[in-house]
């Protein structure tokens, strides 16, 4: 089951067409894609910090509701850029229970304000997954958690899996047969 789970859902296809960059491939698939490098995605970072305080788990969040579900960053790739921000005077940190709540310092609007046009383009980037083709997205994670959900619970057996690849394969050939 885990390699139809890989085949299926983290394959290459998985991915929107204008996106760049490589998953990360960990024991089995990645989450998706870098949309952004490093230095680009602090950008983005950034300036979702400087639209409201957040934690790093709602940036993962954000995220992937701005591009319709079609990337996710991993931990691994926001909370040391966070870190990064802090580090170079961008954000505050200020702690919320057990989470860090940042906020962007005067510093960081001043570096986002010099560096509007990069920032804007970097959010314009975000969005067009989401723009072309939103419901289609949506669409399609509701397959995959159902698929997911059908083929983990505890009565999962070879024959469901075989009746929900002939699904998705009789799917996938009645959108190919469109005009």
């Amino acid at each position: 089951m885990e390699n139809f789970m890989f085949h299926f859902f983290k394959g290459p296809h998985r991915f929107h067409p204008h996106m760049h960059g490589h998953g990360h491939h960990r024991g089995g698939g990645g989450r998706g894609p870098k949309m952004f490098d490093s230095g680009a995605m602090r950008y983005v970072v950034l300036q979702l910090i400087a639209e409201k305080p957040r934690h790093g788990y709602e940036i993962i969040k954000e995220l992937e509701q701005r591009t319709g579900g079609s990337y996710s960053p991993s931990p691994g790739a926001i909370y040391p850029l966070m870190a990064m921000l802090y580090d170079m005077g961008h954000v505050s940190i200020s702690h919320d229970g057990a989470k860090k709540l940042h906020t962007v310092t005067p510093d960081g609007q001043a570096f986002l304000d010099e560096n509007r046009q990069m920032v804007d383009a970097m959010m314009a980037r975000l969005s067009e997954p989401a723009e072309a083709g939103g419901d289609l997205r949506s669409l399609m994670h509701e397959l995959k958690e159902a698929v997911i959900r059908r083929a983990r619970d505890g009565s999962a057996n070879e024959t469901r899996l075989q009746h929900i690849r002939a699904i998705l394969r009789k799917a996938a050939a009645d959108i190919n047969q469109l005009d």
